[in-house]
């Protein structure tokens, strides 16, 4: 547990100290860090378009989101000691609050390339924390880190998703969206993969990545006969509930197994949300898998989240807020990477691709908003207060991520020479 030099935050009290040990207790006491902290924290929300209140004082600052901070000596503590990690850790512990959540954090996502002077983003590696080595990629790593997130209840994520449980963005004809129909818009999005992947009756189709099954069972509605495979046991479990619930456990094979162990040649591959979690120095190996296992004229359905490729230098081997509480040993690929390893890697071409960041922001609005509705809910199946702030930061975050054009998310078709029929 962390040792704290200074006196709690009142607003910490409440926290499970065993389950929650670096939120329950202020980190160790430095006091030129919180002081250098102090000073970046005060001149970036002093010059963004934001108001902020400190420690119930009068708001300064310009703009329309409110960001609230009722603990301000514990902000800068929690920042000076580590960085990005300690504000998301801070709104977890209740320190700081945003009527406008999403707002605030899009504003900041906006500035994200100069919220740290130059001269100290040059000294990032000196100041950042490393990722633990654990959370390394490797087959067993992965497991781990896949049953840190998708391993959460189901009953958790019904109480937010559509009746598809598709945990990955939709695809509206038009916005805002509306929450009736969140399932057509995934539906709308599986058929876009579907048809990139030429997915019809007779495609032998591989899935990496079975989610809950949505994907495998529209494709085998379509004659294909699709084999899944998924890191997850509770995502494996349910997928073959819906599967058989649907008449067509004759069509799909659900396995637990990690993708680089699966053998043989399929006609189409398709792969949602899943690079994201691998880890930059298994990007190539990922490429190559796809590339052994497609059969000559095939074609591989990817849908990636992106970030910009001159943030890739900053955030690689950064540990951050995201991947300590959500997701362990991911990093988000760029369209730039992707299409250099694909052509240094592999015999496989990106033939097409499309990108359409504001759906996943008005995915993530409605996940939030049913989120919030249901947090009695939430609380019931035994997750206390401080997870529930966890999840409503981690999905207002990424919301922000797509709103302020930092993130993107794109459906790619890569392509494979050859005769289909060899």
């Amino acid at each position: 547990m962390t040792v704290s030099l200074s006196p709690a935050s009142p607003r910490t009290a409440s926290v499970d100290a065993r389950r929650w040990p670096d939120v329950a207790a202020l980190p160790k006491y430095s006091r030129l860090r919180t002081a250098v902290a102090e000073r970046l924290v005060r001149h970036a929300l002093g010059r963004l378009p934001l108001r902020v209140r400190l420690g119930g004082g009068h708001p300064v600052g310009h703009g329309c989101p409110l960001m609230d901070v009722h603990d301000p000596d514990a902000l800068f503590l929690r920042v000076g000691a580590c960085g990005l990690i300690g504000f998301g850790e801070s709104y977890m512990a209740g320190e700081w609050e945003a009527h406008d959540l999403v707002g605030v954090l899009t504003v900041l996502a906006e500035h994200a390339a100069t919220l740290v002077p130059e001269p100290l983003q040059r000294l990032r590696g000196a100041w950042a924390p490393r990722q633990p080595a654990p959370q390394r990629n490797t087959a067993e790593g992965a497991r781990a880190d896949v049953s840190h997130h998708h391993d959460l209840p189901n009953q958790l994520f019904a109480l937010f998703l559509d009746e598809t449980l598709s945990y990955s963005s939709a695809l509206f004809r038009g916005f805002p969206a509306q929450h009736h129909l969140l399932a057509a818009a995934q539906h709308r999005k599986i058929d876009r993969l579907l048809d990139l992947a030429q997915v019809g009756s007779g495609t032998q189709l591989l899935e990496i990545g079975t989610g809950r099954g949505e994907l495998a069972i529209q494709a085998a509605r379509r004659g294909a006969r699709v084999l899944t495979v998924t890191r997850s046991r509770e995502q494996q479990e349910l997928a073959w509930r819906r599967i058989r619930g649907a008449g067509l456990q004759d069509r799909v094979t659900v396995l637990l197994r990690d993708y680089r162990k699966v053998l043989g040649r399929f006609d189409a591959i398709v792969s949602v949300e899943t690079i994201e979690a691998l880890g930059e120095e298994y990007w190539p190996e990922y490429f190559m898998t796809l590339d052994r296992l497609l059969a000559p004229g095939g074609r591989v359905a990817l849908q990636a989240i992106t970030m910009p490729h001159e943030r890739l230098p900053a955030s690689r081997g950064t540990y951050t807020w995201i991947q300590k509480y959500i997701f362990p040993g991911g990093l988000l690929p760029s369209t730039e990477a992707i299409e250099q390893l694909v052509a240094r890697c592999t015999t496989l071409r990106v033939a097409e691709r499309d990108g359409f960041g504001p759906h996943y922001a008005e995915t993530l609005r409605l996940w939030r908003e049913r989120f919030t509705a249901h947090a009695a809910e939430v609380g019931a199946l035994g997750f206390d207060e401080t997870f529930r702030r966890m999840w409503t930061f981690y999905l207002a975050y990424s919301e922000a991520g797509f709103r302020s054009g930092y993130l993107d998310v794109q459906q790619l078709l890569l392509t494979k020479p050859g005769d289909a029929g060899a």
